[in-house]
């Protein structure tokens, strides 16, 4: 369906929901001062799979919003990915500016000149190579999430990761999944990567509900449950003869004189 106020308005949110996903966990990260159960891989992965999904996006000619929105969650990510650096590696504050800077100026370089390339093959009716770059941007998304599923079988919880962040990712999918919709022409692999990330999301909120929030549940009601059976504590204290306590008559009686005083 064609509507363009619903796909730039749409597509703004979604790229509203990009900008800012990452910040309750570089928040998180920022606070704990620990990064223990966040995969640095994923965050990798995903500054790497904004290059391709950079590339499909703007040779496409879709909205400024979701033309901006994969250089904004290659930064994020690579931001976050410092933090694994430098909190669960101890790195060196300046060696990991110096990698993300490294990474940035490289994966940039490489968008601009896919962008020049695949819009001259694209004007030659060469369309694989833009099919190329939506399957690896999905797969790369992908992969980084799955990461963590890896983590969940492994640890039996869902740790080091802000629900927050993963309940802003998911609305900035679904927001940029409904706005490709909406587009003139329906782009079928527009609908693949964005939402194949936002099943995975789910996933990952239904681990949440068996492997952390059920055992919370059930820890509070057995405690609610423990303080109603018993309100009050009574910790044994010592009787009243034990310490008030006088020398009984036998005693009195055994004492020689020059015992008594």
């Amino acid at each position: 369906m064609d509507n363009r106020v619903a796909e730039n308005v749409l597509g703004t949110l979604g790229a509203v929901c990009w900008s800012i996903q990452l910040l309750p966990q570089i928040i998180i990260n920022y606070r704990r001062h620990d990064t223990e159960g966040l995969q640095g891989s994923m965050m990798l992965l995903w500054a790497v799979a904004g290059v391709p999904l950079g590339v499909y996006n703007i040779v496409e000619e879709f909205n400024i919003a979701l033309r901006i929105q994969p250089q904004i969650l290659t930064t994020l990510s690579l931001l976050t990915w410092a933090q694994c650096l430098y909190y669960g590696k101890k790195y060196r504050i300046m060696k990991c500016c110096v990698a993300v800077t490294s990474l940035l100026l490289l994966l940039g370089g490489i968008e601009a000149g896919l962008i020049f390339a695949l819009r001259a093959a694209k004007v030659r009716g060469l369309e694989w190579p833009l099919v190329v770059m939506a399957v690896l941007s999905a797969c790369l998304l992908a992969a980084g999430v799955l990461r963590h599923y890896w983590d969940i079988y492994v640890h039996r919880t869902v740790r080091g990761i802000s629900f927050i962040f993963v309940g802003i990712d998911a609305a900035g999918d679904l927001f940029s999944l409904v706005s490709v919709l909406f587009g003139s022409t329906i782009d079928v692999l527009g609908i693949i990567i964005y939402g194949t990330e936002l099943t995975l999301w789910v996933g990952i909120f239904i681990c949440g509900g068996v492997f952390n929030l059920r055992p919370w549940i059930k820890e509070r009601t057995e405690q609610r449950d423990g303080n109603l059976q018993d309100p009050v504590s009574l910790h044994p204290m010592p009787s009243s003869t034990s310490v008030f306590r006088t020398a009984s008559g036998s005693e009195v009686m055994g004492r020689r004189p020059w015992q008594s005083s």
